[in-house]
Parts: structure tokens; sequence; C-alpha cells
């Protein structure tokens, strides 16, 4: 085990250093699209009108909607991604935790009655308002577009209460198609160090959040803690719901991550409680060569954390 871990090692730094970073991240997607077609499979042979994609933060769940809607497509259907934060109660009513602060993680901070209303519609041919979530003003809103599915149509819906029987316990079995998707490769550096998959999805969002939210890595780490909780709470128990699993892992992933925000992760003071994690992280990474964005597609999965996606997934 330890010499095979070994290997893995080097053979990733070794097509890097050798020139053939290109063929490393082929071999990354190819795992990815073997996945998908599979699934795609499934989910027409079953004939479901309705694909529910879930997983924990940063499992990238939004590019793998977008990567299964255009496996779909390949197999004949018309597929529509949604998200269903769309579907979030105005602020005024989202659920509080004990401590007074609002709780997004909560299955009840979405409008149950609002989105069961839409998805019996939809599969039943009608046309329903598209709505969208200003997170801004913690506003649900009705900018004018509309949505009903054509006979060959696939809703693909993407969010952490995709699984939870409580969104669409109107629709049977045969209707719908649960995936669960997140990294699932946890990655031996020597044989005795594992970095878990847990700490995978934390590099994803400290780079997302250093990216896109102006958070520092510090701040990312300090905020994790409340992050895995509610994963344990409102995800995980609901991942054996699943018809299938997704591995977003990539082989490619450590090298690309530390080329994001290995210097941004440099910043986090020795004296902030958040440094043994930083530093941890930065040992983890340290592993690996760096692996610069541009040889990456712009539909990989990962970009959706170091930014250039071809995807809404802002």
């Amino acid at each position: 085990m330890i010499e095979e871990s070994k290997r893995r090692v080097a053979y990733i730094n070794e097509m890097i250093e050798s020139g053939h970073a290109a063929e490393l991240v082929a071999e990354g997607e190819a795992y990815h699209a073997q996945q998908l077609a599979r699934i795609a499979d499934e989910i027409c042979a079953r004939g479901a009108r309705v694909v529910l994609i879930a997983g924990p933060s940063s499992s990238g769940k939004t590019s793998t909607s977008h990567k299964l809607c255009l496996e779909l497509l390949s197999h004949g259907k018309q597929p529509v991604a949604l998200s269903l934060d769309n579907w979030y109660l105005n602020g005024t009513l989202t659920p509080l935790k004990v401590d007074g602060t609002k709780d997004y993680e909560s299955v009840y901070a979405i409008d149950l009655q609002q989105l069961e209303e839409d998805l019996k519609a939809l599969v039943a041919g009608k046309e329903i308002a598209l709505p969208t979530f200003n997170f801004a003003e913690e506003r649900r809103e009705y900018p004018g577009e509309t949505l009903a599915l054509e006979k060959e149509a696939v809703l693909v819906m993407e969010g952490i209460h995709a699984l939870n029987p409580i969104l669409t316990r109107h629709l049977s079995d045969a209707e719908k198609y649960k995936i669960f998707a997140s990294p699932m490769s946890p990655v031996s550096l020597d044989g005795e160090t594992w970095i878990p998959t847990a700490q995978h999805r934390l590099l994803r969002r400290m780079s997302r959040d250093f990216r896109t939210r102006g958070k520092t890595p510090q701040q990312t780490i300090s905020g994790w803690q409340d992050v895995r909780e509610g994963e344990i709470k409102w995800i995980e128990p609901f991942r054996n719901e699943a018809d299938a699993e997704f591995d977003t892992s990539m082989l490619y992933e450590l090298p690309a991550i530390r080329y994001a925000v290995e210097t941004a992760l440099q910043t986090v003071p020795a004296s902030a409680d958040e440094y043994k994690v930083a530093e941890q992280l930065l040992y983890y990474l340290s592993f690996f060569e760096g692996l610069e964005a541009s040889f990456i597609p712009r539909t990989s999965i990962l970009r959706e954390f170091i930014g250039g996606s071809q995807f809404n997934v802002a």
C-alpha cells in the first residue's frame, strides 16, 4: 500500500514535470465522463423526469448538473438545470438556530409548499413562473421567466437537500433519479498520511471564497466547522437515498489547487486559531507540483472553484 501510494503521487508529479500535464488532466476528465455516461443510461432507462443532485459544500454539484445535462443531450433528452436555492424562503421567514442566527442549512429554509406545487405542475406538463433568489436582499423574485417541460425534457435540480425525501415525497420513484455527488477518493501521500475528502472540499471552498467572495483562507477555515455540522445534520443522513454516487475527485486536483491557493494560504498568521489547519493543508499541497489553470478545460468541475467555467456556477 505504501509503495502504491508513493507511485501515484510520483506519477502525478512526473506527468506535470515531464510536460504531460494535458494527458493527466484528460485522464481525470475521462473518469468523470465514464461515470456520467453510466448515470445518464440509468436515467433514460428509468424514464425519470426529475433528477436530483445533492452533496456537501464544494462537492461540485452545480458543475455536475451542467455536465450531466450535456450527457443527457447526447442521449436525445432535453435537460433543464435548476438550483433548489431558487426556492429559498424570504429572509424574514428563515428558521433560526439556537443562538438566534439564521439557519440557511436547514431544509426548512426552502419554501417546501411552493416547490412541491411547481414540481407537480412541471411533471404534469404545465407551465410555471420560474423563481430566482436574490441573496443580497434575501428575497425570492420572479423576473418573468417561465418553464414547461416538453415530452423528452428532464429536470436536473441540484442543492444540498436534494436527497431529502420531504422535497419530493409527491413524486413516484419512477419519476425521479437521485445522485449523491462528492469527492470520494481520499489521497494517500506516503501510505500513512491521508488527505480526507473533507479537506479536499475545504481547499476547493477556500479557492472559490478567495476568488469570488473576498474571503481570506483564514476566514474560510474559521467557518468550516459550522459548515461541517450542517452537512452532518442535513445531508449525510440521506446519502443512502441516492440511486447513484458520482465521485467528483480528480487526479490533477491538488496540483491545480496548490497553484491557486498556496500563496494566500501562507498568509494565515502563526498566532491565529486557524494556523494549525492552514499548516496542515500546506503540508498536503507540498507533495505536489503546481498545475497552471491553462491546462484545465472550461467544462471541468474544478473550474467551479478556480474560475473560468463555461457553466453558470456563480
